[in-house]
Formats: structure tokens, sequence, C-alpha cells
């Protein structure tokens, strides 16, 4: 069977495109940050461009890498050294590209985190909420899932991690909100948009003052649990869309 390639920069400009970046005011550059060989083969996607996802990138002779967590971030160390310069240097030796989307990953309706996370979760979108619609809202698609017991239960089973739950784990659920990542700065706008409890990545000490006081319950559920699936998602549409190969590779994270 013919390998199937798909040039970088046609690739580039596609998912400039699709993930509509040019609406985000980011934290990083979003799109190609390192530039490979010309022709791609296979995408390997992974949530952050550690350097154990770059090592298995050129054991299984990856032409791109595609991930959430890219480089060069917003007020972070300028210069090229350090373990900056060991995963860089490693790109450029092996002519591997490097394809990074923040924000636009996090809100594609369809392969993003929030889309994809929901979909894992079985939870109905049916609004947003929050500065740029960064928050979401629906409800369990299931209704054996009454409280936030059951709630907590269901994602362990799905993202395979306990969350940490802070409030009433009997709550009735009503509203569930979400938000992929590091969104705890979203829980109060998720408690005016009437959420009965509020999921995201992680959590601090002021967080669980709020969840008390509030009534709305916080369950925490992993940082990396809860961003594998839009870039793997986004892979896979890659893949379909252009006919290149693609393997999604977890490397694991208890954050």
């Amino acid at each position: 069977m013919k390998e199937i390639s798909v040039n970088r920069d046609v690739l580039a400009k596609y998912l400039d495109a699709k993930l509509e970046t040019a609406r985000y005011r980011d934290y990083c550059p979003n799109g190609l940050q390192v530039e490979g060989r010309a022709e791609i083969k296979l995408i390997l996607s992974g949530v952050t461009a550690s350097l154990a996802l770059l090592e298995r990138a050129v054991e299984l002779k990856a032409d791109a890498i595609l991930v959430h967590h890219g480089y060069f971030w917003r007020g972070e160390d300028m210069r090229v050294v350090g373990q900056k310069q060991r995963r860089l240097k490693l790109l450029l030796e092996n002519d591997i590209s490097l394809f990074a989307y923040h924000l636009p990953l996090d809100m594609h309706p369809e392969l993003g985190n929030n889309a994809q996370l929901a979909r894992q979760l079985e939870i109905d979108a049916s609004s947003r909420f929050g500065d740029d619609d960064l928050g979401w809202l629906g409800k369990m698609s299931d209704p054996e899932i009454k409280t936030v017991g059951d709630l907590a239960c269901h994602i362990e089973k799905k993202l395979g991690r306990k969350p940490m739950l802070i409030g009433d784990a009997a709550q009735l659920i009503d509203q569930v909100a979400w938000c992929s990542g590091a969104a705890q700065n979203l829980f109060d706008k998720a408690i005016v948009a009437g959420a009965s409890v509020y999921l995201s990545g992680e959590i601090s000490e002021p967080t669980v003052h709020l969840a008390r006081e509030s009534g709305t319950v916080y369950l925490s559920c992993g940082h990396h649990a809860t961003e594998r699936y839009g870039v793997a998602a986004l892979g896979e549409y890659l893949s379909q869309h252009f006919g290149c190969g693609h393997q999604f590779v977890d490397i694991d994270n208890p954050v």
C-alpha cells in the first residue's frame, strides 16, 4: 500500500483555518512552531511536546508532532538553553515538524478538548459561559448519574483517574459545567451560570473555600487526563482527511 503524504505548509494552512487560530489571544504561538521536512507521512500526536514524546516520534520515524502544549510560552526564558535546547535539538536533528494548538484546540466545537471530554463523559452540551465562551454547560445523558458522587465514579471509570471532590457528594445534579486543563479561574462564572457541579483539571487552595461556600461542587479531574482527547481526535481527523498516518502517544502524567 502506497504511503500518502501531506505537504507541511498545506497542513499548517489547513489547521490554522480549521481551528480558527486568528480568533484567539493566546499565551503562545499557535500553528507550526518548529519547521521540519516538507512532506509528512506520519503524524504523532500527544498532549505535551515533552522530551519523552519527541523520543517516541524519532523511534517511530514520525515526520510531524501535533500537540496541545507546545513551546515559546509568554513570560518564559527566551534563551535556548537547558531542556529547551535538548528538545529543539532533537526536533531539528531529525527534521521533525512541531505543530501546537492551545486555546484553539480547547475551543473547537467538535474536535476540541472540551467537546471531546463531553463525548467521553457523556455530557450533552447546551451552552457556553465565561470570557470568550471558554466554559461549557450541559446535562448528563445517563439518567442513572443523579448525584455528584455518581458523576465522580463515572469520571474515574472513563478517565482512569479518581477526581478530587470538594463539596457534597450527595448533591443532585442539574447543570454540569466544565473546562479542561487549568481552568479553575472559571469556577465563579460556572456558579453564576447555575451549575450544580464544575469540573476542570486542576485545583488550588482558594478553590476549596469557594466550593464549600457556594454550594457548587468542584471536581478536579487532572490537567493531563482532561486534555488527552482533543489532540487525539484532531490527529485522527487529519489522517482521514489527508490520508496520512497518525498515532496518538499518551505520555502518562499524574497532574
